[in-house]
């Protein structure tokens, strides 16, 4: 019994290192960490902040922001200084620039022309199913019924 539990305690080991626990002189620079790091992008997992990620890079970029911060640097300088150096795919919220635009105006460009695409398709349905009935006489109505009254009795 002692053997599964050690066992279980040695498989469990390496979860514990992903707690990074980092502690501040003053509790302004505590939120600022761990808003900075909630804001930050793992640049290896890219779906997880440097604060959920177990990447040995977000562990780094974890102590780079921390070194920062008791060195005095405000926010907007990690900021600055981690997108200089990792470009701004860093960030979980890119700002509006001319190289990010298509990140913020595609999905709704798509989705407009989407939109303007199921339109169209209804118009054209509607005006095929209009042409088609204003060029009919009443002779022609009368076989299509005709034929149509055939069709359900045979």
């Amino acid at each position: 019994m002692k053997a599964y539990i050690l066992i279980l305690l040695l498989c469990l080991s390496p979860l514990a290192s992903a707690i990074d626990s980092r502690q501040f002189a003053n509790p302004e620079q505590q939120q600022a960490y761990e808003e900075l790091t909630s804001e930050l992008r793992c640049l290896v997992c890219q779906n997880q902040t440097i604060a959920d990620s177990n990447a040995e890079l977000a562990g780094d970029l974890r102590r780079q922001v921390q070194e920062m911060l008791e060195q005095g640097k405000s926010r907007d300088d990690i900021v600055t200084f981690m997108t200089d150096r990792y470009g701004d795919f860093v960030l979980y919220k890119p700002p509006f620039k001319l190289k990010t635009g298509l990140l913020w105006v595609g999905p709704v460009a798509f989705l407009l022309l989407g939109l303007l695409a199921i339109v169209l398709v209804i118009r054209h349905k509607k005006t095929a199913v209009t042409d088609a009935t204003i060029g009919t006489t009443p002779e022609k109505l009368a076989k299509i019924r005709r034929l149509l009254d055939e069709g359900e009795h045979s």
